[in-house]
């Protein structure tokens, strides 16, 4: 069941930690790739915080981005900040989300509206704060400073393996898939493409790695067929 409420705080919870964890970067560390490409620390870090408030502007009724180049002219215009300009940056955007989340009920339908967030895409606005707790704890993640998949709250990487194998049902280039963890979770995707039903099996983390397009699936195991690839998100 979602409970908005409980991801708001979970949301504030992990934005701490990876605010924590940042702290004891330098500028110059600030400055290195990140793990996506392209991307340095300060493109992830920067992102993190213009994306919080594209999802207050989503709370509050309004476009979440301007535009698409409006979105990476303000991650470019962002990321070569210093530390603390950044970290700053990350905590103030996270308190204005905290405070959009507040006033939903006061929002005609709360959280059961539907909005609109990037291309098109709706939701309800209960969703929305798992969202964003998305962001923050894969991005975290990115920024390759010891914080690894496995290290994610486990009702985190369980509800978000839930969330890309819904993503990814029905979908055209995704043949019949069922996800398996080592613990017998199961759940089920793809079936919009051709080909024969296939089961991917492995670790929680490294499922979640391969769903989410951080990580390559060799640690995974498919029977009645090859690990799919999967399109980017």
């Amino acid at each position: 069941m979602i409970d908005p409420v409980r991801d708001l705080a979970s949301v504030h919870e992990a934005t701490e930690r990876l605010l924590n964890a940042a702290a004891r970067l330098d500028n110059a560390a600030v400055a290195e790739p990140s793990r996506l490409p392209g991307w340095s620390r300060g493109h992830v870090l920067a992102h993190i915080a213009r994306n919080a408030d594209a999802i207050v502007n989503v709370l509050e009724g309004r476009p979440m981005y301007a535009s698409a180049e409006a979105r990476e002219a303000d991650i470019e215009r962002d990321a070569a900040r210093p530390l603390g300009t950044q970290l700053d940056d990350v905590r103030e955007s996270d308190a204005r989300f905290r405070s959009a989340g507040a006033g939903q009920d006061a929002m005609e339908g709360g959280w059961e509206r539907t909005v609109e967030l990037r291309n098109g895409v709706t939701d309800t606005a209960s969703r929305v704060p798992f969202r964003r707790l998305i962001e923050v704890e894969l991005h975290h993640v990115d920024l390759g400073i010891g914080y690894e998949l496995e290290d994610l709250p486990g009702s985190f990487t369980e509800r978000e393996i839930q969330f890309l194998t819904q993503r990814f049902a029905g979908h055209k280039d995704v043949p019949p898939t069922t996800v398996v963890a080592d613990d017998g979770r199961t759940w089920g995707t793809g079936g919009g493409a051709d080909g024969a039903p296939v089961t991917v099996t492995g670790p929680a983390a490294d499922l979640l790695g391969w769903l989410a397009g951080r990580r390559d699936g060799a640690a995974l195991k498919a029977s009645g067929g090859v690990i799919p690839a999967l399109p980017p998100l």
